[in-house]
This record gives structure tokens, sequence and C-alpha cells, in this order.
């Protein structure tokens, strides 16, 4: 417990010391260094960004020629950098065509981050975590372009490898990660995925040819 809580107050100094929001900073950028998961130029969707450190991580990344677009209910620090934009709101209730909007550009975001979490008050706080990683899967055919990157975060247990199946069917690879900055007591991890598998729309699968067996006659 000692050691957690020292390791605890050396990210917490140095995110003070560095100008960072938050410790979290950390979480994303030893991602972003072990995963690939951001490079420069990417447009970037950031749920539950408060207080705003993964904001900063991203922009920075990123540079000048991407963006990254903030969504969480509190409100956030709007001068995070030219290329940060955020709104005030609640991923349940948001439209994907408002964050894109948003964006400057109709174009689906390369990256999607979530660092969303409820408010914990122990009993049922990893199955409301499961709902919110369900959230996002939900709603990432209106947000993530195919073959794009996604990380989220989830409180472990009972409900995580069904929850990590479910990533499995709409990535290509996916693996659960446990950053340093996080506090060994912490049940927080980290699924990443790569390699976006949007699901097939009605329209498009209509336009394949049946097989043997499906809708044709043999003669």
């Amino acid at each position: 417990m000692a050691q957690a809580r020292k390791l605890h107050d050396h990210y917490f100094k140095q995110a003070k010391a560095e100008g960072y929001l938050a410790r979290s900073a950390y979480k994303l950028k030893e991602i972003i260094q072990k995963r690939q998961l951001l490079k420069r130029g990417d447009r970037v969707l950031d749920l539950g960004c408060a207080p705003g450190s993964w904001l900063q991580v991203a922009s920075e990344t990123i540079g000048d020629r991407g963006v990254v677009v903030g969504l969480d209910l509190q409100a956030v620090d709007t001068h995070l950098g030219a290329n940060v934009k955020t709104l005030q709101g609640d991923v349940f209730k948001t439209e994907p065509a408002q964050l894109l909007a948003l964006s400057g550009k109709s174009t689906l975001f390369d990256v999607v981050l979530s660092d969303m979490a409820p408010n914990t008050t122990g009993d049922g706080d990893h199955f409301r975590s499961v709902e919110l990683c369900r959230r996002v899967l939900a709603i990432l055919p209106g947000l993530l372009k195919a073959g794009g990157k996604m990380t989220m975060k989830v409180f472990e247990g009972e409900e995580y490898p069904s929850l990590l199946k479910e990533v499995k069917l709409r990535f290509t690879e996916v693996k659960g990660f446990k950053p340093d900055a996080t506090r060994d007591v912490s049940k927080e991890m980290y699924i990443i995925g790569v390699g976006y598998k949007p699901p097939v729309r009605k329209s498009e699968a209509s336009k394949q040819p049946p097989a043997v067996g499906e809708g044709t006659i043999s003669q």
C-alpha cells in the first residue's frame, strides 16, 4: 500500500511539474508509446475527457495538422490548444454527427479514446463501467473509420471476459493493458483495439451475390 501511494505521489508531482491537468496523462503516454495508438495528423475523439489531461497529450502527439474533440458531462478548459475542441454533454445523448461537426469535417475519426468511468460507489462500479464501454462500442460505426484504433477504460470484474470478446469481434487486434501509472490496487484496465471492422450495412450486404444454399436453387 505504501509503495502504491509513493507511485501515486510520483506521477501526481510529475504531472504538476510538467503542466498536465492530471496524473492520468501518463497512462495515455504509455499506451501511445507501447501500442503506437496515435500519430501526427490524426483525428481523435476523447470521451470522458475531463479534466483534460488526455486532451493535452493527444494534442501534443497529433500536432497542428490533427484535431482532438473531447466530450464530457463536466465543463472542460477550452484553452488546451488550437487543435482541441470540447463539448459538454452526455455520451448516451450526444449524436455522432455533433462530434464530427465539431471536428470541422465530416470525415470519421482515426482514433477513439475513452477514459470514462462511473462515479465510484463500490458495489456495481464494474457493471456501470462495462455499460459505458458498450455504449462506446455501439456508437463506433458513426465515429471511427475502418481500420481505426480505440482504447477504453473498464473496471475488471465478471463481465470483463465477455466485453473483451465483444471488442474482438470489432477489431483485428485486441489487448488488455494496465499502464504503470495505474495504482496496483486499482481494477482499472484499458482495452486497446487496432484495425476497426465496421458492421456491414444492409444495403451493402444486399449487393453481394448469394452463395449456393443462400437464396439460390441449384439445378
